[in-house]
């Protein structure tokens, strides 16, 4: 799978003779935030129109995405960051990823400016699957049906979204975030077809943990998190080893409270992750996120959570050495 990054890349990518676009594409636009079973249904409607017309697939998504740039940190949390997300979309058989800033120029695109610098002449587009709802451009002014009028001329096709149901509701990115919300974790697993999980990269904390007996791998995140509180957890190295442990996920109001952050305790692990990428699996909720009194009362917290999260796995079964 190819990463196509900005405005620039693209255009410049379009003018060579050996692009992988020089054919057209078949595309979908959207945030695919948490890649769950709807988006995988568009992304199985992409890939089957792009094999009948012998070109590639294409998923164009946003950094930041819209409504981060407009809300600020107001803005729904994250189901998964961009690298996770890339990921997913390799493992659904994308052939060519779009990333475009979601700026201030950007934002400022007519409708018809972003189909003809964007989808036209950008993407050669051959055929579209957006929802009946998709709105775009400046002002929000164009929509599905600007898309299927320009698109008679311009030699292009556009196609509807398939709607994807649990439960009879439409699975959606936002319901996910709700059931997190609530630690709806068996909801949510049926929403995104695989339990909720982070990935991310082990980055130098405070060593806290390491002071009260509890060291834990530490993975910065750059936006508040969908879920938080203290949960069971597998956690997934890079070499594909797993291990049980416990996470802490939020904003660690005992220590400063400010950013966000994933900390996980490994269960019977010795050795140092700095630097590696870990995939940590979400299997049970223990508690809230809350703020001690004191490091000794975090420090008797956290010796009950392992006993509590000891004794889950007992019941559930462990994920050690699972890949």
């Amino acid at each position: 799978m190819r990463l196509i990054r900005g405005l620039t890349n693209l255009k410049r990518l379009s003018r060579q003779a050996d692009s992988p676009l020089a054919q057209g594409c078949v595309a979908t636009i959207g945030n695919f935030d948490g890649v769950h079973l709807g988006h995988k249904t568009i992304i199985d409607q992409v890939r089957t129109k792009a094999r009948q017309l012998g070109v590639p697939s294409l998923v164009m998504v946003f950094e930041p995405q819209p409504r981060e740039f407009f809300q600020g940190t107001d803005a729904p949390p994250r189901l998964m960051g961009f690298r996770q997300k890339f990921e997913a979309l390799l493992a659904e058989g994308v052939d060519i990823v779009l990333c475009l800033r979601f700026d201030q120029a950007f934002r400022s695109y007519s409708a018809m400016g972003f189909i003809e610098d964007v989808l036209i002449r950008g993407l050669r587009i051959r055929h579209l699957v957006v929802g009946d709802d998709f709105r775009f451009g400046c002002d929000r002014a164009g929509d599905f049906s600007l898309l299927r009028t320009v698109g008679e001329t311009a030699g292009y096709t556009v196609e509807n979204t398939r709607t994807v149901t649990v439960d009879g509701e439409r699975v959606s990115s936002t319901r996910v975030r709700d059931l997190l919300n609530v630690n709806g974790l068996e909801q949510a697993e049926a929403l995104l077809g695989h339990p909720y999980r982070i990935r991310g990269r082990v980055v130098y904390g405070r060593q806290l943990g390491r002071q009260i007996g509890a060291p834990t791998a530490n993975l910065l995140l750059h936006r508040m998190p969908a879920l938080r509180g203290v949960y069971v957890v597998k956690a997934v190295l890079d070499d594909g080893r797993a291990f049980d442990g416990v996470a802490n996920i939020g904003v660690r109001p005992t220590v400063d409270g400010k950013r966000p952050s994933l900390e996980v305790h490994l269960f019977d692990f010795a050795g140092t992750l700095y630097g590696q990428h870990l995939e940590v699996v979400f299997r049970h909720g223990l508690r809230d996120e809350e703020k001690f009194e004191s490091v000794d009362a975090l420090k008797a917290q956290i010796a009950r959570d392992m006993e509590n999260a000891r004794a889950w796995l007992r019941t559930h079964g462990s994920a050690a050495g699972a890949r």
